[in-house]
C-alpha cells in the first residue's frame, strides 16, 4: 500500500511539473516573439559590416545596435514577461515585480558589489558574477515574482499600512525574496560556475569526443545560463583554447582549429529550422497560422543569423523532452564535424552571415562539408521532432491544451462574499450600471468615474454601503470617496464590467 501511494504521489509530482513547465513556456512566448526580427537586424548589420560591428558604416550601427537592444536583454525581457504570464490576471503590477527581482539580484551579485562586500578589487572577483545577468536569472526573478503577486496582491494590511496594501505590496515582497534568494546564490553560483569550468577544461583533452560533449553540455545548459561557463573554456583564452580568437587570427591548426565552433553550423542553419517545420506541421489546424508566423521567424533568424532563442525558448519548457534531443543531436554534430575535420567559425554566432565570411579564412577546412552535414540533420531533426510530438503528444506551440487559469471561478465566487464586493456591487448599481458608466478608476482613496447621465446616479444607494463621502467635479465626472483599500472596490468593480 505503501509503495502504491508513492507511485501516486509521484505521479502527481510529474504531472504538477510538465504543467508548470508548460506555463512557464506559455509565458514565454510573449518575450520570444520579440527576438525573431531584432536578430535578423543584427544578422543583416554584420554581414554589412562584419570586422567593424557597425564602426565603418552607420547604417550597420543602427542595424545592430537596434536589435541587440533586444537580443542583449534577453533576461530583463524573460524577467517581465514570464511574470506577467504567471500571474493570476496578468496584471501589470506583476511585470513591475518581475523587474524589480531581477534588478535586485543582478545588483546584489554584479562584479562590483561582490568587490565592494568581499573587499577585493572588481578583477579578482569570480568570473561567475560578471555572468548573473542571463536568461535563467531573467526567468526566476519572474517566477518568484509572479508567486508573490498570486499570493500578496489581495492582501490586507492594518490600516495604518494599508496604503502598501495589495498589489502595491507585490513589488515590496518581490524584492524581500530575492534578498534571499542573492544570499544562496552568492555562495551556489560561483561553485557550480567554477566546476563547469573545470569540466570544460578536462573534456577539452578528448578531441571530438570532447567537442561533442562541449557541444551537448552547452545547448543544454542555456535555460541556467551556465553555458557561458563552458563557452568560456572553448571559444576564449581562458584555458588556452580560444578557439574563435585563433581561427579569425589565422593561428593554429588547419583542420582543428575551429572544431568548437564548426558543429553548430549544420543545427543552426538546416537542423533548428527543420524542427520548426515539424512543430508548424503537428500544430492544431486552428493555430496553424499563428505558429506560421513564429516558426518562419524564428526559423529563418536561426538560419540566417545562427540566434536560436527564438526557437529553443519556443519548446525547452513547454516540451522538455524535446530539448534533450536538441542537445545530444547538436552534440553529435560537433562531434561528426571534429572527427573529420571540417572546420568553419564565426564571429557573431553560426548562421549563413558568419559561415559566408569565414569559409574563406584559412583554417577553414572543407567548409561546404558543413552544408552537407546540414541536409542530413535537417532530415534527422525533422523525423526525430514529428515522431515525438505526435508519438508522446508533447505540447509544442499550436498544440497547447486550453486550460483556464488555476481556480478563476473558484476565485470569483470566493470573492463575492467579501465586503468589498459587495460594496462594489452596490456602488455600481448605485451609479446606474453598464448602461451608464463610461469609465472606472481609482487613485489612492477615491474612485474616479465618468458616467453617461448623473441623473442616473442614486447617491443615497452609494452612501449606503458606508463609504466616507462622494463629490461631483463634474457634469459627468464623479468621485466615490472609499479610502485606503479603494484597490479591492475597484477590482471587484472591473469584475462586475467584465462579465
Amino acid at each position: 500500500m505503501h509503495v502504491l501511494r508513492s507511485r501516486k504521489y509521484l505521479g502527481k509530482g510529474e504531472l504538477f511539473m510538465k504543467s508548470y513547465l508548460q506555463k512557464i513556456g506559455r509565458a514565454l512566448m510573449l518575450p520570444v516573439a520579440v527576438l525573431p526580427a531584432a536578430a535578423i537586424l543584427m544578422g543583416i548589420g554584420y554581414w554589412i559590416d562584419p570586422a567593424g560591428w557597425g564602426a565603418g558604416s552607420p547604417i550597420a550601427a543602427f542595424l545592430i545596435k537596434a536589435g541587440s537592444s533586444i537580443i542583449d536583454n534577453i533576461p530583463f525581457l524573460f524577467a517581465v514577461g514570464v511574470a506577467l504570464g504567471m500571474s493570476k490576471d496578468k496584471d501589470g503590477s506583476a511585470a513591475l515585480s518581475g523587474l524589480v527581482a531581477f534588478l535586485v539580484v543582478t545588483t546584489l551579485l554584479s562584479t562590483n558589489t561582490v568587490a565592494m562586500l568581499q573587499g577585493v578589487d572588481p578583477e579578482n572577483v569570480n568570473m561567475a558574477f560578471s555572468k548573473i545577468n542571463n536568461a535563467f536569472i531573467g526567468m526566476l526573478s519572474g517566477i518568484v515574482a509572479s508567486v508573490m503577486y498570486n499570493r500578496f496582491s489581495q492582501v490586507q494590511l492594518p490600516q495604518a499600512l494599508a496604503f502598501f496594501s495589495g498589489k502595491r505590496l507585490v513589488p515590496i515582497m518581490s524584492a524581500v525574496s530575492m534578498l534571499a534568494i542573492s544570499a544562496v546564490l552568492y555562495f551556489v553560483w560561483p561553485l557550480v560556475f567554477s566546476g563547469l569550468v573545470n569540466f570544460g577544461e578536462a573534456i577539452s583533452k578528448l578531441g571530438a569526443i570532447g567537442a561533442g560533449l562541449y557541444g551537448f553540455f552547452n545547448r543544454l545548459l542555456i535555460p541556467t545560463g551556465l553555458h557561458h561557463a563552458l563557452n568560456a573554456v572553448f571559444w576564449f583564452d581562458l584555458a588556452g583554447i580560444n578557439d574563435i580568437g585563433k581561427f579569425w587570427a589565422g593561428e593554429g591548426t588547419k583542420g582543428v582549429t575551429g572544431m568548437y565552433q564548426a558543429g553548430f553550423f549544420p543545427v543552426m542553419m538546416f537542423g533548428l529550422p527543420a524542427a520548426a517545420l515539424a512543430m508548424y506541421h503537428t500544430a492544431k489546424t486552428k493555430r496553424k497560422k499563428q505558429v506560421a508566423s513564429l516558426m518562419l521567424a524564428a526559423g529563418f533568424a536561426a538560419f540566417f543569423t545562427g540566434v536560436t532563442e527564438p526557437l529553443e525558448f519556443a519548446f525547452m519548457f513547454a516540451a522538455p523532452m524535446l530539448y534533450i534531443v536538441h542537445a545530444i543531436l547538436t552534440g553529435l554534430s560537433l562531434t561528426v564535424a571534429a572527427a573529420f575535420h571540417w572546420t568553419a567559425g564565426f564571429g557573431f554566432s553560426a548562421g549563413l552571415v558568419d559561415f559566408a565570411l569565414s569559409s574563406r579564412l584559412p583554417l577553414a577546412n572543407k567548409p561546404f562539408m558543413l552544408i552537407a552535414q546540414g541536409l542530413v540533420f535537417a532530415v534527422i531533426y525533422y523525423s526525430i521532432f514529428r515522431f515525438l510530438i505526435t508519438k508522446f503528444q508533447l505540447n509544442t506551440p499550436g498544440r497547447e491544451e486550453e486550460i483556464e487559469e488555476e481556480n478563476a471561478q473558484a476565485e470569483a465566487a470566493a470573492s463575492a462574499e467579501n465586503k468589498f464586493a459587495y460594496m462594489a456591487s452596490e456602488i455600481y448599481k448605485g451609479l446606474g450600471g453598464d448602461s451608464n458608466v463610461v469609465s472606472v478608476d481609482n487613485c489612492v482613496t477615491r474612485l474616479r468615474l465618468e458616467v453617461k447621465e448623473m441623473e442616473k446616479v442614486n447617491q443615497h444607494k452609494i452612501k449606503a454601503t458606508g463609504v466616507p463621502g462622494i463629490n461631483i467635479v463634474g457634469p459627468k465626472s464623479i468621485q466615490v470617496i472609499v479610502g485606503t483599500q479603494v484597490q479591492f472596490v475597484a477590482d471587484e468593480i472591473d469584475k462586475i464590467r467584465r462579465k
